[in-house]
């Protein structure tokens, strides 16, 4: 039985009205095409170039040349669901164009976007959903107000320390209210904010860049939403897995939700790699790796040096594994579900679980392990 509701959403210029029965009189679930032209002609809608071709590719994956109603409806309200993809993957090769690189006459910014396009999304159909779905409102601003919150914290500490390398080897460094320490555990907001400080110039110039290159396009294609759940994943991760596994440390930047963005766009684009059309793949995946490992092994080398006498500690590399772990998993799922709901999704309810559980696992921890397990804490700086 056909819903009974009113298709409004693909409307916007008249606001026109097109009844169930109007489009399917027989009440079949399916809409014929012919049905379907004249009545848009009559109510003289006008829909955009991308649906008229997706809408296309949908009538020449039906054998009878008609278009499944709640398919209809989910392409007209510019929603993604699994089977509408399907339908729509089984009449792509009948687009009218085939290559979005073949567009000319863009503009500076809509040539952005095609390039943005091509650097995140693997399949050409989903490119050009987004390239003509795409809306400067809301503009990227989450990776960008990050970055230049880190900035500013980090030149404010430099300053006043007068010092831009390892800054963690100064006392007054680490006795700030940002940095996070296993003994610092009961002041909850530690948890987060330790993202805004850094070792030194060389940590916020890795992480600043990698937010703007990989986190802005992927902010760009999937939405703040989803692209801030993944960073502060990482983030909060980090914060726990120190306290878990590396107790007697301190953690800052913002490595963990760093790494948690980087390493689902880089798995997504390993398992995707006949379908990306960024140029220099290879290249720069292994640029990529080399980078992020050079990271990790500075870190390592920081956490177990020698520090000097003033100082106690130096911040754990834990961040960086945990923010990869939860890139891996529950990134990878974000970025290889676009514009689909991942409500309706098992996989994305596996996972959620599982970070939940750990979530629980690591508050549990946090609250009563160290009393249980005896553990002697350093006095935090």
């Amino acid at each position: 039985m056909m819903p009974a509701l009113f298709i409004t959403a693909w409307c916007p210029l008249r606001h026109s009205v097109l009844s169930p029965w109007q489009l399917d009189p027989e009440n079949t679930g399916f809409i014929a095409v012919e049905n379907f032209t004249n009545l848009v002609e009559h109510h003289e809608l006008q829909l955009d170039p991308s649906k008229l071709e997706l809408l296309f590719a949908l009538v020449q994956s039906n054998e009878d040349g008609q278009v499944c109603y709640q398919e209809l409806i989910e392409l007209m309200s510019s929603k993604r669901t699994s089977s509408f993809r399907r339908a729509i993957a089984n009449g792509r090769r009948t687009l009218q164009r085939e290559i979005l690189l073949d567009e000319t006459g863009l503009g500076v910014y809509k040539r952005f976007v095609r390039y943005v396009a091509y650097e995140i999304l693997p399949c050409e159909t989903d490119r050009r959903w987004y390239f003509h779905q795409n809306r400067l409102c809301p503009p990227p601003i989450f990776m960008a107000i990050v970055t230049v919150v880190q900035i500013i914290v980090f030149l404010c500490y430099g300053v006043m320390l007068n010092k831009w390398v390892l800054q963690t080897y100064q006392p007054d460094f680490m006795k700030s209210p940002l940095v996070y320490h296993p003994g610092h555990r009961a002041q909850v907001w530690r948890f987060f904010s330790y993202m805004f400080m850094h070792v030194g110039l060389e940590q916020l110039g890795f992480n600043a860049l990698l937010q703007l290159m990989i986190g802005v396009p992927l902010e760009m294609v999937h939405g703040i939403l989803r692209i801030s759940l993944l960073y502060m994943a990482g983030v909060v991760a980090g914060s726990l897995t120190v306290s878990i596994t590396d107790m007697r440390a301190p953690v800052v930047g913002g490595s963990g939700g760093v790494y948690a963005l980087c390493s689902a766009h880089l798995a997504n684009v390993v398992m995707n790699w006949a379908g990306m059309r960024c140029p220099y793949k290879l290249l720069r995946m292994i640029l990529a790796l080399v980078c992020m490992s050079s990271e990790v092994g500075r870190a390592v080398w920081l956490r177990f040096s020698p520090p000097l006498p003033s100082s106690g500690p130096q911040p754990s590399f834990m961040a960086h594994l945990s923010g990869a772990v939860v890139g891996i998993s529950m990134g990878l799922l974000i970025l290889r579900s676009y514009e689909e709901s991942l409500q309706q999704q098992c996989s994305w309810w596996v996972i959620i679980f599982s970070f939940v559980t750990f979530l629980l696992f690591a508050i549990f921890w946090n609250i009563f392990a160290y009393e249980l397990l005896g553990v002697q804490i350093p006095p935090p700086p």
